[in-house]
């Protein structure tokens, strides 16, 4: 009777990983990783609601900063299933079907929250270089528009991803590298051609990377117009409104550089630098963004102080 070779049986669970070596404190650690959830779930929704019921904050710069508290909402809800399933309950196995929707989600935020970040940069740019025109160009019925543009166009780039991943055969290895699926995690285990997958992959970091680039030209004329501005404090001034954006756009880009370099050029790396690093990479945008909002954007500052009850409403 012909047995089977363990290389032609497909597999039909993945396995993702926590802290290697760490196994046995899985529960200890899961308290801050719930805690960081929590606070940046709470945070976000924070952001949206006062943004939502407060009129003065119906502008531009807050619908853009809503978009992005979306963006970290789907980033924090897309990951944090598996993240329970493996700190809290020791249940690392995912079916195939469940790791394709996972990646799906998760490259489809990212890539909305590197565009709303991406148009936040213009934002910027145009309150500083037109401000007298900055709202007549940039009106509600724009704004949401562009919204609904950012999140058709992502989801829409990375539509192909769970179908390409799912058409290919998995029969020798069954360990992912993460807390959580990744397109390019997943692809590796694949036993057939994946060609296809690997240039589309490619094709959409080439996308994300281009984003980057353009908010890095963006900053560079910003700059030139603000040494234009013959104050100093004018200038001070001109600066600290872009300080928030700054902050964010290090927050989400410093994690993803520094895993891609990892995986590029840290092969011998210890695997749990590697792990945090990808785990910062979901867990922090979303936990910091609302914090760096809240304290450096005097606005929103002031009217979260408010809700809460801990400062009057200003007349």
């Amino acid at each position: 009777m012909h047995l089977p070779n363990s290389s032609e049986i497909e597999i039909t669970t993945f396995f993702l990983i926590g802290m290697p070596g760490l196994e046995h404190a899985h529960v200890w650690i899961s308290v801050p990783i719930c805690l960081m959830y929590l606070v940046a779930i709470l945070g976000n929704c924070t952001i949206l609601f006062v943004i939502r019921t407060e009129p003065s904050l119906h502008a531009p710069m807050y619908y853009f900063l809503s978009m992005l508290a979306v963006s970290d909402l789907g980033l924090s809800f897309s990951s944090l299933p598996t993240m329970l399933r493996i700190f809290v309950f020791n249940a690392t196995g995912i079916s195939p079907n469940a790791c394709f929707a996972q990646e799906f989600f998760i490259h489809g935020f990212t890539d909305m929250e590197s565009s709303v970040l991406l148009v936040m940069s213009f934002d910027r740019f145009l309150a500083i270089r037109n401000p007298l025109r900055y709202g007549s160009i940039l009106t509600s019925a724009r704004v949401a528009k562009m919204g609904l543009v950012f999140l058709i166009k992502s989801m829409l780039l990375v539509l192909p991803f769970p179908f390409t991943l799912k058409r290919l055969t998995y029969c020798r290895k069954s360990l992912l590298s993460h807390s959580y699926c990744l397109h390019q995690d997943v692809r590796k285990l694949a036993c057939s051609d994946n060609t296809v997958n690997f240039f589309y992959g490619f094709f959409l970091a080439l996308c994300m990377m281009s984003e980057s680039v353009l908010i890095a030209v963006s900053y560079v004329f910003i700059l030139k117009m603000v040494m234009g501005i013959g104050s100093h404090r004018q200038q001070l001034k001109a600066l600290n409104t872009c300080v928030s954006h700054i902050c964010a756009v290090l927050i989400f880009y410093v994690p993803i550089i520094a895993l891609a370099s990892m995986h590029r050029f840290g092969k011998h790396e210890s695997p749990v630098a590697m792990i945090l690093i990808a785990d910062a990479f979901l867990l922090v945008p979303p936990l910091m963004n609302p914090i760096v909002y809240c304290v450096k954007t005097q606005q929103i500052h002031q009217k979260v102080l408010e809700k809460l009850g801990l400062q009057q409403q200003s007349q």
